[in-house]
């Protein structure tokens, strides 16, 4: 309604293009680990999709079904693209809940959540189940759910790891984050889409690329090649699909910048200094804390200034 002029837009419309954005990964994962990526996702999704709905329906007693706006869904994906082909289906339950009840809708559902629900599942899960959540499945040894030959996190031996093999998906890992040739996939899509701005993906990679360039360079033996710290573990899933998340990212191109910066840093010193060899999930859950301190930095500039009596 004028003056207005509407761009379309809608958190529907959005969330279908992320889920489009994600088939290519999706679908090598469905090729790459069998039945089991095909379980985990299903189990993922539709327990996310089931909580949204009974929070909604029985706690919060709304009536208004927010299941449609696929926001669950998207959740259910990506939550999925974080653990292993062969985790068992109670855990996957119990993450979908921690997501969706604890991390979504205690904090009052889409919009109104700190950190991004997927990641806060993720991690949560990795510290309730080290051992089940850092045991992978090898590529093309999937034969059946829950049978497979497995072995640690890739993560642990990243400059070993053939780089041609990061980059087309021959690793074992999770499920959405071995390919990083179908993830930048989905970032074309997502950037052709306009669903997504380049701020915040490119500045963490950027910054990751730089920072392990440069240390690669100082200790080439402690420390893998930038290459492989791109192309290997979540690195490059947090960056496209988690990172961007509309509710927990900054608003601005500059608060994005900073935000992703500030990403790409922490997973670095994370993976070279720290001892988990991931880092990419906790980088973007601190930052998701320091979202709303970026964004009162970085207000634009107002039109009209205001006149003090």
């Amino acid at each position: 309604m004028s003056p207005h002029v509407h761009s379309g837009d809608s958190v529907s419309k959005n969330m279908r293009w992320v889920i489009i954005a994600m088939l290519p990964a999706m679908l090598w994962s469905f090729y790459a680990f069998g039945m089991g990526a095909v379980i985990v996702t299903a189990v993922s999704v539709a327990s996310c999709v089931f909580f949204e709905w009974a929070i909604n329906k029985y706690i919060l007693k709304n009536d208004k079904c927010t299941v449609c706006d696929l926001s669950a869904v998207v959740t259910g994906i990506l939550l999925a693209f974080n653990l292993p082909s062969n985790l068992p289906l109670y855990i996957i339950i119990i993450g979908a809940l921690f997501a969706i009840g604890v991390v979504k809708m205690t904090f009052g559902g889409l919009g109104c959540n700190l950190f991004n629900p997927a990641l806060a599942a993720r991690v949560f899960l990795l510290i309730s189940f080290p051992v089940k959540m850092t045991v992978f499945p090898e590529v093309g040894q999937m034969t059946a759910y829950a049978d497979a030959v497995t072995a640690a996190t890739p993560m642990a031996h990243l400059a070993e790891t053939n780089l041609c093999d990061l980059f087309l998906g021959n690793v074992g890992g999770s499920l959405g984050e071995v390919s990083a040739l179908c993830l930048l996939l989905g970032l074309v899509i997502l950037l052709v889409s306009r669903t997504i701005t380049w701020h915040i993906p490119v500045s963490i990679l950027v910054t990751v690329f730089a920072l392990t360039g440069l240390l690669h360079i100082a200790y080439p033996v402690e420390v893998a090649t930038p290459w492989h710290h791109l192309f290997g573990g979540g690195l490059m899933l947090g960056a496209i699909f988690m990172a961007t998340d509309y509710v927990t990212s900054p608003m601005t191109p500059k608060g994005q910048l900073i935000y992703g910066f500030c990403i790409g840093f922490l997973t670095v010193a994370i993976r070279v200094f720290g001892a988990y060899p991931e880092g990419m999930s906790f980088a973007i859950l601190i930052m998701n804390a320091f979202v709303p301190l970026i964004n009162n930095a970085c207000k634009p500039k107002r039109f009209a200034k205001e006149v003090k009596k």
